[in-house]
């Protein structure tokens, strides 16, 4: 597939959409949060640099693949972490996933997720440990508390209530990025500022992204109430955890995604679906990371079994059109 625009520049510029999203992050967790960030950050280039070295390839920091994959890790942790932990997962992201599946366009899963995903399995207790924001950039100690999704899962919408005293005042928290969670579930506004940037561009495209959101609102709505069929909340389904992160940022990868229109569409409504299960009825309170993850080793099999046939082609067998 060949296109105008270069590897480097679309990683680079899909970097600059998660801007305001990174900075909405310090700007709430402060210090903390940078740190996390610049260690992601360094591992990814560092590990990257290492084993290109090792394999005698050509050293390739320029094109913004390690990074934008350390930028994405960050994204995925909590700002309270001990700084062992990025490094890990970046070593994980690059190397295991990246590398030993040949490099760049060769992975099969999402590197930052599974960077992610190994570091929550290891380090369980400290990955699920999150502080309130403290809205100063020289915050260095903070007030451990829930997630809004822990809070719901645990002890209901009567608890997120009592915290929030209005829905209005709820929404309003996690639209602006007023509440606990990793660095990019932080401000709604600022992840979908730069989505809407990548669409602009047409680095990026509604077809998995809006099926995926309204897929965990449709079924967390039906599904998600304690008074019974239809009383969820969609609304704050949609504006909670990694959901708008992981849809516009991270399912929309072009490596380990479908390709195929219709197939996109499927892949975002079978994310929808499995996040909603997840935070349901699954033991996390978060299902985004898990739904990516199962559905990049499904994307081929989308992208064959929905392929438009080519017409006036001869069939197998000699039997002709």
């Amino acid at each position: 597939m060949h296109d105008k625009e270069s590897t480097a520049k679309i990683m680079w510029t899909v970097s600059g959409a998660l801007l305001p999203a990174t900075l909405m992050s310090v700007y709430f967790f402060g210090i903390p949060a940078v740190l996390v960030i610049l260690v992601c950050l360094a591992a990814s280039l560092l590990s990257e640099a290492a084993v290109q070295w090792m394999l005698k390839k050509p050293i390739t920091p320029a094109d913004g693949s390690a990074f934008l994959t350390g930028l994405l890790l960050a994204m995925n942790l909590p700002s309270n972490v001990p700084l062992y932990i990025p490094a890990v997962g970046s070593f994980v992201a690059i190397v295991i996933t990246k590398h030993l599946f040949g490099g760049l366009g060769y992975n099969i899963f999402n590197p930052a997720l599974i960077g992610r995903a190994f570091v929550l399995i290891s380090f369980p207790k400290i990955m699920t440990t999150y502080v309130a924001p403290a809205a100063t950039f020289m915050a260095m100690d903070a007030k451990t508390t829930a997630t809004p999704l822990v809070l719901l899962k645990e002890e209901g919408i009567v608890k997120l209530l009592e915290i929030y005293h209005t829905k209005a005042a709820l929404y309003q928290d996690l639209f602006l990025g007023n509440r606990a969670g990793s660095l990019g579930e932080t401000s709604v506004i600022a992840l979908l500022l730069g989505a809407a940037f990548l669409m602009l561009k047409r680095y990026i495209t509604w077809h998995i992204p809006v099926p995926f959101i309204l897929t965990v609102g449709a079924v967390t709505w039906m599904f998600g109430g304690k008074e019974g069929f239809m009383s969820g909340d969609p609304v704050l389904h949609m504006m909670s955890g990694g959901l708008i992160l992981g849809a516009f940022f991270m399912a929309t990868d072009y490596v380990t995604g479908p390709s195929i229109r219709n197939a996109q569409i499927v892949f975002g409504v079978c994310c929808g679906i499995l996040t909603a299960v997840i935070r349901l009825k699954g033991g996390y309170p978060e299902g985004v990371m898990f739904a990516i993850l199962i559905m990049n080793a499904f994307a081929p099999l989308l992208d064959r079994g929905m392929r438009s046939p080519v017409f006036g082609k001869a069939e197998a067998k000699g039997v002709k059109k």
